[in-house]
């Protein structure tokens, strides 16, 4: 799916938390804020900055530990009106999206229009 960018988004996360499949985690509190973004819980790592990780990438062992379900990073994309981007996938409200120079990262789906 590809985008154009509507509205500006810049990062409040500088040091997104990044997660390979099996690590543990320590799940936190439910992300509660008016944008309507389900399912993210604040998560640690280790040694990292506590970030916000989507419920789907949370798995739960035998014991009540937390593990993710697959590699993950929270990088958010600094995107502003008109910019193109190629979109890989969603997840609760959001799009990992490739621009066209750079890296890749989420963008929040309130602030894109797919286009062909």
């Amino acid at each position: 799916m590809n985008y154009i960018v509507t509205t500006a988004h810049r990062s409040e996360f500088p040091q997104p938390i990044t997660l390979r499949r099996g690590q543990a985690l320590v799940v936190g509190e439910r992300y509660e804020g008016p944008e309507g973004w389900d399912d993210w819980f604040l998560c640690e790592a280790g040694g990292q900055r506590p970030g916000f990780v989507p419920a789907p990438v949370i798995g739960r062992d035998a014991q009540g530990g937390a593990f993710a379900t697959e590699d993950y990073c929270a990088r958010e994309l600094d995107v502003d009106p008109g910019q193109l981007l190629r979109g890989q996938r969603t997840l609760n409200g959001w799009a990992w999206c490739v621009p066209e120079a750079g890296d890749p990262g989420w963008v929040p789906l309130e602030k894109l229009r797919a286009v062909e």
